[in-house]
């Protein structure tokens, strides 16, 4: 089978984006992956969301903090990030979205917007609601392990 010519091949545009959850939260690729075509099919109905052709490329999720790049057609990058912002849980666990940068090409997406932030997690014991119990530090972010979930504060919150 012979290969398109150059201008009629398909132009892609990739969405460097940071996910943040609380850390107990656990989904891989495939659920990011449904939870997206869901999320866009509701949002622009059938014929919308296969015109977007939103795909999951790469994704890394640990400890609450991770990272994918999503592929969508050149010009449907609005409908891409539109789709992202309604994206408020996978398989049933809270996520927050941020599309940190698009790019032209997936090396280009993963040396600039995206930076191995999975994993950069630290477990301590905390004073929290005058009773010590276990918090995940990331960052400048502290997540307060509570009866029935997290709690998030910041590392002002204890000093």
């Amino acid at each position: 089978m012979k290969h398109l010519p150059k201008h009629l091949q398909p132009r892609w545009r990739y969405l460097g984006v940071e996910i943040e959850t609380w850390p107990d939260a656990d989904f891989d690729r495939g659920a990011f992956q449904r939870d997206l075509w869901y999320a866009a099919q509701n949002l622009y109905g059938d014929v919308g969301s296969a015109e977007a052709d939103l795909t999951v490329l790469s994704f890394d999720l640990a400890d609450g903090d991770g990272e994918t790049i999503v592929r969508a057609y050149r010009g449907q990058t609005d409908r891409a990030r539109a789709a992202l912002a309604t994206l408020d849980r996978v398989d049933g666990h809270e996520v927050g979205l941020r599309v940190r940068g698009i790019s032209g090409t997936v090396r280009a997406c993963e040396e600039r917007y995206l930076n191995g932030r999975a994993g950069g997690e630290e477990q301590r014991d905390v004073v929290f609601e005058t009773e010590p119990r276990a918090a995940v530090v990331r960052d400048d972010r502290v997540d307060v392990e509570r009866d029935g979930g997290f709690a998030g504060a910041t590392r002002l919150d204890f000093e």
